[in-house]
């Protein structure tokens, strides 16, 4: 993947995990439990009911749409999440743009249960894991879950504070709402 990433600092050392992820607890996201020394973040959303929801939604995660949707810039090696894939979200425009550089370390294409985790790499704002999952429950209902783990990597995260997480909580949150207009029509 092209290098387009403008970092505001340099990265905090940190034990670095495989492949190059900035982080050694690889694959906590899936595993759990979700490792100490980090900020810790669990959200859930309905997203609606039945099996063309779930495929919808799905497909929407694992295919980059979700975030593309919800305004973010997404370049990543494949069309479709898999192990290895190196991805960059970035936000914002021109001097405020943040762009997270990570790769993805698993993934699910299960029955009732598809999605994917990125680790950060080295430039990303932040160091940890982050996993996008849509599980279809024994009663139809649909829900989409986002479970992160992260601490600061850079000045400007560590000196940014308690808003960090608010601002990924938000996220989340908004990922949820749009991962709900898409699969629900």
């Amino acid at each position: 993947m092209t290098r387009l990433i403008r970092t505001l600092g340099t990265p905090a050392t940190t034990p670095v995990g495989p492949a190059g992820l900035s982080y050694p607890d690889v694959g906590a996201t899936r595993t759990r439990p979700l490792p100490t020394g980090y900020h810790h973040m669990h959200h859930e959303a309905l997203i609606g009911h039945g099996q063309e929801v779930f495929e919808a939604a799905g497909a929407a995660v694992t295919t980059w749409a979700m975030h593309r949707k919800s305004g973010a810039r997404v370049r990543a090696d494949s069309v479709r999440a898999e192990p290895g894939t190196a991805v960059q979200i970035a936000l914002g425009v021109g001097p405020l743009e943040v762009a997270a550089p990570c790769q993805v370390v698993w993934t699910a294409y299960e029955e009732d249960r598809v999605g994917f985790a990125y680790g950060t790499l080295t430039g990303h704002p932040e160091c940890g894991e982050e996993s996008f999952v849509v599980d279809r429950r024994p009663d139809g209902s649909v829900w989409f879950t986002v479970t992160a783990f992260s601490r600061p990597a850079l000045w400007h995260t560590r000196a940014a504070g308690p808003v960090v997480p608010l601002l990924q909580r938000a996220y989340a949150r908004h990922l949820g709402r749009t991962l709900r207009k898409i699969a629900t029509g």
